[in-house]
């Protein structure tokens, strides 16, 4: 009986998703938290517990989350754009997920020399010799430029392989900061990159599964408009409100609501954190009281 009661407990459905492990482990997790979920053990196993009895989780290498998806070991999982591509990965793409490992901003795959080389242009590349991750990338960039050029694999600390070891390198980069300085330049940029949510296409066409994947989608993409912005409460005279009102910038209409005290309103709002410094300063001056800022953990449109 004890047996039977186990089997019985068990999820009649599961979707198997890899999640990224290395750089983009941790915003990951952490968007991942933002969207409603607890993850536990992520730091010393790869397949981490979580609190949805329907999700398995894997942590991956993001460089072959995508191949993993395509040959159908894993239902979905989120990889980079560039990844997927340099793979010939056959996927769905559920939605973009627009954070990367240190910023806001899309990873770059670049072409950089040397400060003092004097390739100025893929065409200087005519003939010599580039170091790089993503070799399928760079193959098929070249060959769009009609430039023939010796492509080889590297296994990483590609900046320092210039100009000793081969005359450029392809690498990826969020702020450009680690090539300046290590006194590299900026040729050309081959890609720019975002995480994406992708499916395997024979789970994606089963209803249960892509309803599951659509739903995580939903909570996921929430998460992150939520990343930066910040929800604001306050009470204002009711006769300063259209002033309080042409001064908010928000998401939609803010919600006004009469207070017990004749007079006064309530308004509440969703706003970009990074105005709220500004803001709340004015708000004062126009006779708002009782001004709350608070976090925002997902805001659906």
């Amino acid at each position: 009986m004890a047996h039977d009661s186990i089997q019985n407990s068990a999820p009649e459905r599961t979707l198997k998703i890899g999640l990224p492990k290395g750089s983009l482990s941790a915003p990951t997790l952490d968007l991942f938290q933002k969207a409603g979920y607890q993850i536990h053990g992520a730091d010393r196993s790869y397949r981490p517990s979580i609190d949805d009895p329907e999700l398995e989780l894997r942590l991956i290498r993001a460089q072959e989350i995508g191949r993993y998806v395509d040959h159908g070991f894993l239902d979905c999982g989120i990889t980079g754009r560039d990844w997927i591509a340099e793979n010939g990965a056959r996927v769905e793409v559920i939605c973009d997920l627009r954070y990367s490992k240190a910023t806001a901003n899309p990873t770059r795959w670049v072409l950089v020399v040397p400060n003092d080389s004097p390739i100025r242009s893929v065409q200087d590349l005519q003939g010599k010799r580039i170091a790089a991750e993503a070799t399928g990338l760079v193959e098929k960039y070249l060959a769009e430029k009609g430039v023939e050029a010796e492509v080889e694999f590297s296994w990483g600390a590609t900046e320092v392989k210039v100009p000793e070891l081969v005359d450029a390198i392809v690498d990826i980069t969020e702020t450009g900061s680690s090539l300046r300085a290590n006194n590299l330049r900026i040729v050309d940029t081959l890609m720019e990159s975002y995480p994406q949510f992708i499916g395997n296409p024979d789970a994606f066409a089963d209803d249960w599964k892509r309803e599951k994947m659509q739903r995580l989608a939903v909570l996921l993409q929430a998460a992150l408009q939520a990343r930066d912005m910040v929800g604001l409460k306050l009470n204002v005279p009711e006769n300063q409100l259209q002033k309080v009102l042409d001064c908010l910038p928000s998401l939609r209409n803010p919600t006004v609501s009469h207070l017990a005290q004749e007079g006064w309103v309530a308004v509440e709002t969703i706003t970009d954190e990074k105005t709220v410094r500004d803001l709340i300063p004015d708000l004062k001056a126009l006779g708002a009281e009782g001004i709350i800022e608070y976090p925002l953990n997902k805001v659906v449109n």
